[in-house]
Formats: structure tokens, C-alpha cells, sequence
């Protein structure tokens, strides 16, 4: 079997109004403690999705040390960033949810009950294992549930990121895009029906849903501290979908993309392209963030939503004292040993 070209997911980008005061709820929240980098630069590459137009951006990357994805947290700086115009529903096109990992899920829901002033539903049985969904202060939802992948024990109630909720058009359609893209998967349940658990459904609404799971594999930097990535597919069966970033641009309120951390890029790019999935932005070399750099491009899934892949060449391990990984120098794809990856730790912030 040849060796993964996706390692796990790097990071959600969620799109916001303020960075600063997105990113204290979470990192008073949900643990999202450890920055990694705090960018304030111009987007000429991402000029598709921003009409066209170069514009400015805020963008702060953090990560949860309990192991999981981190989150980009970004806001147009040249512009007002635009809130969609519409109540979500399971099933719209698009991110609908971001899926946190937390190794004890009831004591999760305790902490973010007592903690959060927004929405918090309860306990409920979901087509795997227990959860709940709740809201952060900016109108996104979000799952909380279990998972079997852990980088560290942290004492904190959330981990970081496990997975994303999508909505699509078809579900049919779509999962030979993800199959491809995450090769080697499985496919953990495929369902149909009415789902109590769905937060904000309309009553007596069926949908259909299937959870995509690609296992922890030992290969590439970052991948003990990543885990497993779960992407569930949900489409709505009774009504027309709307699309969450129609008429609206990259960058605006919301769950912007999917971003997973690559290992070679230019193999990735000849495979999903003979597939018939085009890259529709490639920086093509190392475009830095701050302290960090890498390669980035970005991908369209049926419909439309948009998922970035990196191939990370630099990383601030410490930045106090100026010490940096670069990644291409390395010879092999082991992950890094534990005692370098906990030294991000140090960079934490604490409220």
C-alpha cells in the first residue's frame, strides 16, 4: 500500500468580524490556547473567491494541545466581513458544523453548559456513540463528541478538532471526491431517516448521512498530534438545499474551508486532477504566514465547498527564542517525537 498523502485535518478556517475576540471564546471555551501564527497581510492568491479584488485579512491559526485539528481564525481587515443571510439548516451546502473531539463527552457538556452564554443542546444519542451541538457567539454550530485518537492528556474537558459536518446536493456525487482525496477511508455508517439529534431541523425531515473516517496513521510530521479525521456527509432529502457562501466571499462569517495537512503536494495534484478535480488556486511554492510557511492549494468538492490542503515547510516550535522546524529538510515522514511537538505548548496563552 503506498503511503497517505493526507495526513489529518490542519485546521477549519472560521470566518468572523473581530480574530481577538473569536478567538478568546475559543480558547476560553474549547481550549484553542497555543497560537501558531497571527498574520496581517494582504490575499492576492485567494483573488477567485474575493471578486476579484485583493484584499486584506487578519488571520490567526491555533491549536488545541489535547491533539485534533486547530482552528483559523480570519476577518477581512479591508472590509466588513459579511454574515450569511440565512438560518442554517442540516443539509445546506457548505461546512454546517465542526466536529470536536472531547474524551469525556458528559463532562464536556457540563464545562460548556456552565461556561458558554450561548446555545447548548442536550445530550443525545447520535448515529455513533453520544454528542451534543451547540453554538459559539458568531452563529456557527458545533458538535461535540467522542474519539479514539489523543495526542496528550491536557486535564481539559474539549480536545480540538476531530472533523466537519457537510452539507451536499448528493450525496452520490460526493463521495467519490473525499474517497479519493482520503484514500485509504471507511465508510463507518451510512443512514437514512428522520434524526432527532439534528439541531435547528425541521420537524419530520429526512435526510441521509454517512460518516467518512480515515484511521491515525503513523506518517508524516505533525500526524500523532492530528488523529483521525471524521468527515460526515448529510444531505437533505425534502427540500433545496441553500448554498452558505452564495453571493458571498471567501473569507466572510462562517466555516470558510476544510484544510488538511498534506505530504506531497505534487503527487496529490496529479491524482485527484486525473480524477477530474482541479486545483483551482496553487501557490505552487512556499507562501509564509508569519512565523510559518508552506505550500498551500485549494480544491472544490461537488459543490462547491471549498477545501484547502498544505504542505507545510516551516513551523515556530519556539518563537521566543527563534527556533523554527523546517520540514523539507527532514529525510524521512515519522512523526516528530512527542517532547518537540509538546514544545508548542509553551507558546500558550492563558486567560
Amino acid at each position: 500500500m503506498s503511503a497517505p498523502l493526507i495526513t489529518g485535518i490542519q485546521q477549519v478556517g472560521v470566518g468572523v468580524q473581530n480574530v481577538p475576540e473569536a478567538w478568546q471564546w475559543y480558547r476560553r471555551i474549547l481550549g484553542f490556547d497555543v497560537p501558531v501564527f497571527d498574520d496581517k497581510a494582504d490575499a492576492p492568491l485567494m483573488t477567485p473567491y474575493t471578486g476579484g479584488k485583493v484584499h486584506q485579512r487578519h488571520a490567526l491559526l491555533a491549536i488545541n494541545m489535547a491533539g485534533g485539528g486547530g482552528l483559523e481564525i480570519w476577518s477581512f481587515t479591508s472590509r466588513v466581513s459579511q454574515p450569511v443571510g440565512f438560518k442554517l439548516e442540516p443539509g445546506d451546502l457548505g461546512i454546517n458544523a465542526i466536529r470536536f473531539k472531547a474524551p469525556d463527552v458528559r463532562k464536556a457538556h457540563e464545562w460548556v453548559k456552565s461556561q458558554s452564554r450561548e446555545a447548548v443542546g442536550p445530550l443525545v444519542s447520535l448515529p455513533e456513540g453520544e454528542g451534543f451541538w451547540g453554538n459559539d457567539p458568531y452563529g456557527n454550530i458545533y458538535q461535540i463528541t467522542s474519539d479514539t485518537t489523543w495526542f496528550q492528556n491536557t486535564g481539559k474537558p474539549v480536545g480540538g478538532v476531530a472533523g466537519v459536518v457537510v452539507g451536499v446536493s448528493n450525496i452520490d456525487k460526493s463521495l467519490p471526491f473525499y474517497k479519493n482525496l482520503l484514500d485509504p477511508m471507511e465508510i463507518v455508517y451510512d443512514k437514512t431517516g428522520v434524526f432527532e439529534d439534528l439541531p435547528t431541523s425541521i420537524s419530520g425531515q429526512r435526510f441521509r448521512r454517512v460518516l467518512l473516517r480515515k484511521q491515525f496513521t503513523p506518517v508524516g510530521a505533525f500526524s500523532k498530534l492530528l488523529g483521525n479525521i471524521q468527515i460526515e456527509l448529510i444531505q437533505a432529502l425534502d427540500r433545496t438545499p441553500k448554498k452558505l457562501f452564495e453571493n458571498r466571499y471567501w473569507g466572510d462569517c462562517g466555516f470558510i474551508h476544510l484544510c488538511f495537512d498534506t505530504l506531497d503536494m505534487a503527487t496529490l495534484k496529479n491524482k485527484i486532477q486525473a480524477n477530474g478535480y482541479p486545483f483551482t488556486i496553487d501557490s505552487e511554492k512556499s507562501f509564509g504566514m508569519e512565523s510559518a510557511a508552506g505550500r498551500f492549494a485549494y480544491v472544490e468538492d461537488p459543490d462547491g465547498t471549498l477545501i484547502e490542503l498544505v504542505e507545510t515547510h516551516k513551523l515556530p516550535i519556539l518563537k521566543k527564542i527563534g527556533w523554527f522546524l523546517d520540514i523539507q529538510k527532514r529525510k524521512h515522514q515519522k512523526p516528530l517525537p512527542d517532547w518537540m511537538l509538546k514544545m508548542l505548548s509553551l507558546s500558550r496563552v492563558k486567560d
